[in-house]
């Protein structure tokens, strides 16, 4: 081996240990911040007299977060989440207080609501949801044998959460913050590096097939991620918040321009494997300029937001300067070949919109480097799309899972069924807003059943031989961070939670403190059988993990297209984007380990989305056109309706009837060019011209069966791969 070889193994090798080191490193700050914030929780409670220090530490484990923003929304959403689950829980005691059939009925469907509320609520804002939930069953069932305390008991309850949010949310701030906007610029500054090398992968002349495609997925979890984290940074950073309209402007225009090279991509491929390869090298100088004005005035990658000002300014040139270049090499095309003119038009379209998109989106990026705290005037956020049936599914869980356990108490008499029937209530709404809930369950069942053998042995042989606060913290210290540090672990989050949850449970200290071995026994036991009964629901009824929800998705997925043809203009773009995409993750998520159904949720929305903005552009240069032939104009619209119809309710016939209107409308617009050569609106007709075509080209790629049965050739369409086969 050469010298060389070994310095650069060496520097391998630093450089591995350097990044695991800094990673663990947080990982292990984390870890005693999660468990210093509870044990100053627990120290205080216990100073105040609060009758549950074991309360506020469940809360800074529930709450605590990595990074501060996280744990600051997370703590706001917790405690307005409370207050409205103790008025809720004061009011249905009044009511059903000495009925204890309607009490339960009434504590479980008021649960089955705020679950699905925050299914619908895909942000820390489900966490309130979630909190509004369970806080009635974690007041109301203990405070049924004694109706009159259920006030005194809601603010017991209430101070000791506030205890906790109230420690998790001072540490995280003081103790080695770490803030969400840091995370935010980061994420912010690396998309636009990301974004450049997919520009120069799709327009650039060695593009090929589906390279840019495992960037363009990565970008729609990018789009949900950074709403979320927009929407969290706000709590910690007031400058983040003054620059909302900004962060949310720029991520609806990274949307828009991201589908736009996709669009030119796929249209370049398509003209490079036929024989009108002649018009993409017409303007070939166009597109490998494009790539070059993604840099600085010094020729440098753009690496923040200031450096990102030179670009716009040169995609502001370009963009000035393409219409007459473009119309120059038009010119001559009439002048030789006119069959090449549709297709160039398409290109000419689709290179000016990604041209103009590309400006807005770094002009965007450069206005986060701008001091002033304003933006755009009105910017419509991200907009978030969710299954009312697969929420509702949630719901129908939780409250089975209620259901049996409240049974089960009813039945036996059992003295620890009301810890039981909490503790389900609990775990049914945590779990309910995971994205698999069976999986989640699984895992905080193995964590609760390991804190179960544990805790009793720290509560009966450990406790006994200490005294004082401090020697309560060093025996604490060991087993609560393991349960941390399993939570940090890649698929340990669920066990780590339940660990930890139900280790403060039976080991938290009490004011004043009972050594009760029955009581604990039995407190252990509801613990494990809340767990398998939530665990059960999750894997019977309607489990998340199966095609139902996959096909209900992407069902939704399609229906996109079809509300393009619907949706008020001015917002149809934003929806289409907003939720294509966000369905296209949840997909994504719901199909873990599964490739093939990855793939197939990926280039369905791929394609709803280049259908989409084609419609939605039609749509508009419909309106500009206002003296657009009558039969020109139904011809379009009778295919904006088949569009509409095919996606809402596929069936072979449909995509028949759908390609048979595309070449109808083609036609009619030809020949309306043949009419009115001289028309002023020529260049909407043009524009009108190359949105036909694209969605003619979209048409042919989609899957293509000839199965007779309808159910089975349903299947098959839906289950088209990434590169456009029926399976």
């Amino acid at each position: 081996m050469s010298l060389s070889s070994i310095v650069r193994s060496i520097a391998l090798a630093r450089e591995f240990f350097s990044a695991t080191l800094e990673t663990e490193a947080r990982v292990w700050v984390h870890i005693l911040k999660t468990v210093g914030a509870a044990l100053i929780a627990m120290g205080l409670s216990m100073r105040l007299e609060l009758s549950s220090p074991r309360t506020a530490m469940v809360t800074v484990f529930i709450v605590m977060q990595p990074q501060t923003g996280m744990v600051i929304a997370k703590s706001f959403y917790r405690f307005i989440g409370t207050i409205v689950g103790a008025t809720v829980t004061v009011g249905l005691t009044a009511l059903f207080g000495q009925f204890f059939e309607l009490f339960l009925l009434s504590i479980t469907l008021w649960i089955c609501l705020c679950t699905i509320g925050a299914s619908l609520n895909r942000s820390f804002r489900a966490y309130g949801f979630v909190l509004s939930g369970y806080t009635t069953a974690l007041i109301g069932i203990p405070a049924l044998a004694n109706p009159d305390g259920v006030f005194i008991s809601a603010m017991t309850r209430l101070s000791e959460l506030s205890m906790g949010i109230f420690c998790a949310a001072t540490v995280s701030a003081l103790i080695f913050p770490q803030h969400v906007a840091d995370t935010l610029r980061e994420v912010v500054r690396t998309r636009f590096i990301r974004f450049s090398k997919l520009v120069g992968d799709a327009v650039g002349a060695q593009a090929v097939h589906g390279a840019p495609t495992e960037l363009h997925a990565l970008f729609s979890a990018d789009v949900v991620g950074l709403e979320a984290l927009s929407s969290v940074a706000v709590f910690e950073d007031f400058e983040t918040k003054w620059r909302a309209r900004r962060l949310s402007q720029l991520n609806t225009e990274f949307m828009n321009v991201t589908t736009r090279v996709r669009a030119l991509h796929q249209w370049l491929l398509r003209l490079r494997a036929t024989e009108e390869g002649a018009v993409v090298d017409l303007i070939e100088n166009c597109l490998q300029e494009i790539p070059s004005l993604l840099v600085t005035a010094e020729g440098q990658p753009v690496r923040n937001a200031a450096e990102a000002k030179d670009a716009a300014e040169q995609l502001l040139a370009f963009n000035a300067a393409l219409p007459s270049r473009l119309a120059n090499t038009r010119s001559a095309i009439e002048e030789s070949s006119l069959t090449m003119l549709p297709d160039f038009d398409t290109s000419a379209e689709l290179l000016e919109r990604l041209v103009d998109e590309m400006h807005r989106y770094t002009e965007a990026y450069a206005s986060l480097a701008e001091d002033a705290y304003d933006g755009p005037a009105a910017t419509a956020r991200f907009a978030t799309k969710t299954n009312l049936l697969a929420a509702s599914a949630s719901g129908l869980r939780a409250a089975a899972a209620l259901c049996l356990s409240a049974m089960i108490w009813y039945v036996t008499a059992w003295p620890s069924g009301a810890g039981a029937v909490v503790n389900t209530a609990v775990n049914s709404a945590l779990t309910g807003t995971m994205p698999n809930p069976a999986v989640a369950s699984r895992q905080m069942l193995w964590g609760t059943v390991t804190a179960c053998v544990l805790a009793p042995a720290v509560l009966f042989f450990v406790y006994p031989l200490i005294d004082g606060y401090a020697l309560l913290c060093a025996v604490l210290i060991p087993p609560l961070a393991l349960g941390v540090y399993i939570s940090t672990r890649p698929g340990g989050m669920g066990f780590g939670l339940g660990y930890c949850i139900s280790f403060c449970l039976l080991a938290g200290p009490d004011n004043p403190m009972v050594y009760d071995v029955e009581r604990t026994l039995n407190d252990a036991l509801g613990l494990v059988i809340s767990m398998v009964i939530v665990l059960l629901a999750s894997t019977i009824i309607f489990p998340s993990a199966r095609p139902w929800l996959r096909n209900m998705l992407l069902r939704d997925l399609l229906r996109q297209a079809s509300l393009a043809c619907s949706t008020k203009l001015s917002l149809a773009r934003l929806y289409l984007e907003s939720h294509t995409r966000d369905l296209g993750h949840q997909l994504n998520v719901a199909s873990a380990g599964e490739l093939k159904a990855q793939a197939s949720a990926a280039a369905w929305m791929f394609t709803i989305l280049d259908f989409g903005h084609s419609i939605v552009e039609l749509r508009v240069e419909l309106q500009k056109l206002s003296d657009l032939r009558d039969d020109t104009r139904v011809s379009v619209q009778r295919l904006l309706d088949c569009i509409f119809s095919m996606f809402e309710t596929p069936s072979a016939d449909q995509v028949i009837v759908v390609r048979r209107g595309s070449r109808d409308a083609i036609l009619a617009l030809r020949a309306e060019f043949d009419a009115r050569a001289d028309c002023i609106q020529v260049r909407e007709l043009r524009r009108l011209s190359a949105y036909l075509h694209f969605i003619d080209f979209k048409l042919g790629q989609l899957p293509s069966t000839s199965v007779v049965d309808r159910k089975e050739w349903l299947r098959r369409f839906l289950a088209w791969d990434a590169d456009g086969v029926a399976s």
